[in-house]
């Protein structure tokens, strides 16, 4: 790498020396600009997994995993989480900046006017069977706004782009209780504008037509801080999806609804789900945190430890420090205890001491205390990926846009490595043995 101001890398290949850009980020970070690679040399990178590989420039989030720093939009995710709210950090992500006491007061209001869905999409969920997994029917459920708003679906209007975006915020909430309600065959309750953002969520969730419902304020301010620490993280794999779908000029309601799909995988969204259902296991068992952990590192064992490591972070997630304090403070708040906080609590001081685990840059990662909070909030374990898809719409939305703002802006299409069958000549089905 050539140290100028502009700075080239060199690949030698076939006999000669050709040289590609070296661009770097506003933190430093810098990457070899391989557009051109195949057009000079006849050769693509494969790189499984897409570990190595930047596929945009982005303004949006910044994470450092060595270091464990997060950052929307440059502002700490540490400050967000104390000072902020989360219609307010998803203005600075969909807008690029924190807004104004005016500005703001106007985009909650518009949030708030928005929450109803139409009465006849309330009735695609009753086509849906009552067992079905509530992520299967958020994403078809925002997939089908786009059949409700069709005025709304040209990705280059950004009056039509800004009125979609304001429908996703202020509907998902709804459109994620009623996925709720439709499986435990419990009526819709509508939302209501005098609640602000978390808690009018949970009272969708939890009223009911036959009593007053008076949601708690502080597991409504624990849900907006979950909603927060789960806003935008970069290029990960839904957001990736979202750019990719979005990148064939589809409209944003079907982007998001190909992310909240991909969000849904275990090794994604679904990983609370696994750390919850790991520590019920160690319970039910009797188990104590230090067998438990012996487990973990026999090799001849199966046993799997969940909510540690990440595939940026190799320090600790910033979010589960917060996370970890989050649920004292909530179970406090409650006035009751929980044996998987505990159970949680004797795992993380092992992995932080034990030097199999550190070896390895195994620590916490948000997802190791999120469902714990989420249990205390009367969430149901098939619900912890909806509300994670919740927190997660204004990052995808913020990316959506920032795709297409961008000047070099092309539909996503990845190379491949053919290393199927060579030529070879049809024979007729009687001539085949």
């Amino acid at each position: 790498m050539a140290e100028s101001n502009n700075p080239q890398a060199t690949l030698a290949w076939d006999g000669k020396a050709v040289s590609f850009p070296v661009v770097e980020g506003s933190e430093g970070e810098r990457a070899v600009d391989v557009s051109n690679l195949r057009g000079q040399t006849g050769l693509v990178t494969l790189d499984p997994g897409f570990v190595n590989t930047g596929a945009c420039r982005s303004a949006i989030t910044f994470l450092d995993g060595e270091r464990g720093i997060l950052r929307y939009r440059g502002y700490p995710i540490e400050q967000l989480a104390e000072y902020s709210n989360f219609l307010e950090v998803a203005h600075l992500l969909i807008y690029g900046r924190l807004p104004s006491e005016k500005e703001f007061g106007r985009f909650e209001y518009e949030v708030k006017h928005h929450t109803m869905i139409h009465e006849d999409l309330k009735r695609f969920y009753e086509a849906l069977p009552k067992d079905s997994h509530p992520m299967a029917v958020c994403s078809a459920v925002v997939g089908a706004l786009s059949a409700f708003y069709k005025e709304l679906a040209d990705p280059r209007n950004a009056e039509q782009v800004d009125g979609a975006a304001l429908r996703l915020v202020a509907k998902m909430p709804t459109i994620a209780a009623y996925s709720y309600k439709h499986s435990i065959g419990q009526p819709f309750v509508y939302p209501m504008n005098s609640l602000d953002y978390p808690a009018d969520f949970l009272h969708m969730m939890f009223a009911t037509p036959c009593e007053e419902y008076a949601v708690e304020p502080a597991l409504a301010k624990a849900l907006d801080l979950l909603l927060i620490l789960h806003a935008d993280h970069e290029q990960n794999c839904s957001t990736s999806t979202v750019r990719l779908v979005g990148s064939s000029m589809a409209n944003l309601f079907a982007s998001v609804s190909a992310g909240i799909s991909a969000l849904w995988g275990p090794l994604h969204g679904g990983a609370n789900q696994a750390v919850i259902e790991m520590l019920e296991e160690i319970e039910r068992g009797a188990e104590t945190p230090a067998s438990f952990m012996s487990k973990v590192k026999d090799k001849k064992n199966s046993v799997r430890l969940m909510g540690f490591g990440h595939r940026v972070y190799k320090n600790f997630d910033p979010r589960a420090r917060i996370l970890k304090k989050a649920c004292g403070e909530v179970l406090s708040a409650l006035g009751r205890t929980d044996r998987l906080f505990d159970i949680a609590l004797g795992l993380e001081e092992i992995a932080l001491k034990d030097d199999y685990f550190v070896s390895r840059k195994l620590y916490p990662n948000v997802d190791f205390y999120s469902g714990i909070i989420y249990r205390a909030l009367g969430i149901p374990t098939n619900m912890f990926t909806v509300l994670f898809a919740m927190g997660r719409l204004p990052g995808w939305i913020a990316h959506w846009k920032e795709m297409h703002a961008d000047p070099a802006f092309k539909i996503g299409r990845p190379r491949q490595i053919y290393i199927g069958e060579k030529r070879r000549e049809y024979q007729a089905v009687s001539l085949r043995t």
